[in-house]
């Protein structure tokens, strides 16, 4: 049986602590929330890492947190050896706040290289210090340098980043905005989460359920740190916080 779990990191992801209500243990140890703030592994985003603060004040280490059968159970996965708690129990979770925003920067940085480079995206993996975003393309006409400095200008333009939702229909009529070329959003629950970046989202907008900083000057100095060939049609970006040596 699917416990459908709340995800609170959709509303708020700069939620760093989150009461919920025990609804499920699965077979192997997975605790599963009525609502939780720790985002699951999807998309290239690694799941929240943090903690599990019981009544008594003692703590329940999570060492990440994965989607069950569908994306709608969230599964946080305790570390070895520790208690788990009891069904119905009141629990308040902690992500690991600092590794989170590093993700939510890294992650919205991704989504200005794929303005910058508006190419076919094929892969893609966001981690805290280097990311990498592949692009189906046989022949990069641009350099390193180049592509840093246009990131470099959107993020020093501080545009807004929201999210807004669209019905499927909606995402029908306009598949454009899809930029993955092998994966499309998942459908079924009759609507579609955006991520936009500008006023009306004139830089960019594209479906997406990770989280993301609220602005893109929070995300700081970065820079392209490599491109490679990895294969004869796909070039993989890698981009890394900090200024380029």
């Amino acid at each position: 049986m699917i416990i459908i779990t709340k995800p609170a990191f959709l509303d708020d992801a700069y939620l760093t602590a989150c009461e919920s209500t025990v609804k499920g243990i699965n077979m192997h140890g997975g605790i599963i929330l009525d609502q939780t703030n720790f985002y699951a592994t999807s998309g290239g985003q690694p799941g929240d890492r943090g903690k599990l603060e019981r009544s008594d004040g003692s703590t329940i280490e999570i060492a990440t947190t994965l989607n069950g059968d569908t994306k709608q159970e969230i599964i946080l996965v305790p570390s070895g050896g520790q208690n788990l708690p009891d069904i119905g129990e009141t629990l308040v979770g902690h992500i690991d706040w600092e590794r989170r925003y590093k993700l939510m920067k890294m992650h919205t940085a991704c989504h200005l290289l794929s303005v910058v480079c508006p190419y076919p995206i094929t892969g893609a993996a966001v981690n805290i210090d280097d990311s990498r975003i592949d692009f189906d393309l046989s022949e990069v006409l641009v350099s390193k340098e180049e592509v840093t400095e246009k990131l470099i200008e959107l993020v020093e333009a501080n545009h807004p980043v929201y999210t807004k939702w669209i019905t499927e229909e909606e995402l029908d009529a306009d598949p454009s905005i899809i930029r993955s070329k092998n994966v499309r959003p998942p459908k079924g629950l009759g609507k579609i989460r955006l991520v936009c970046i500008g006023e009306n989202a004139c830089i960019d907008s594209q479906p997406c359920g990770g989280t993301h900083a609220t602005e893109t000057g929070e995300i700081g100095y970065i820079h392209i740190g490599k491109i490679e060939k990895k294969g004869k049609e796909n070039r993989r970006f890698r981009i890394r916080f900090g200024q380029a040596a």
